[in-house]
């Protein structure tokens, strides 16, 4: 299979992790930023794990949702009346929530864990924020691929 049958292929799976990456890197700095100024004011190394990743989400989520609609709004689109398929919006959000509803539990378990538990030993805050996000993310992708993959998110037709 050449590299251009393969984009074809899977066009729709790296349009969607391209998102991740990127909505994923620019919460990953936002977080370790965040860490490191928070640590500063409040040595709780607990709730700094929690706000963290709180601030990462209020970062990655709404990026994630805009570069996806911009990668996919064609798609939602009917092309005889040139109107907005609603039942298939419907459709791919309800399959969009199940599939990062149970990533985003695994990420958020996994890097609460694993960053509380580098404060604990006395790592910088803004590396134990970049150590946890990597190997929570590396565990997420696997997930959210799987789940996109098991509620068809992406179709043959698509």
């Amino acid at each position: 299979m050449s590299l251009f049958n393969f984009s074809n292929k899977y066009k729709n799976y790296l349009l969607f992790n391209k998102n991740l990456i990127i909505s994923g890197i620019l919460a990953f700095f936002a977080g370790a930023i965040f860490t490191q100024l928070y640590s500063e004011y409040d040595l709780n190394n607990l709730r700094n794990s929690f706000i963290t990743l709180t601030i990462e989400y209020g970062v990655y989520i709404p990026l994630f949702v805009m570069l996806y609609y911009i990668d996919n709004k064609d798609k939602y689109i009917d092309k005889l009346t040139n109107k907005k398929n609603y039942s298939l919006i419907k459709q791919d959000i309800k399959k969009l929530l199940t599939a990062f509803s149970i990533s985003e539990i695994v990420f958020s378990i996994s890097k609460i864990l694993i960053h509380y538990e580098l404060l604990q030993l006395s790592i910088e805050p803004y590396k134990a924020s970049m150590v946890g996000s990597i190997c929570a993310w590396i565990i997420f992708f696997v997930v959210i691929n799987y789940s996109i993959k098991t509620v068809k998110l992406f179709t043959k037709k698509d």
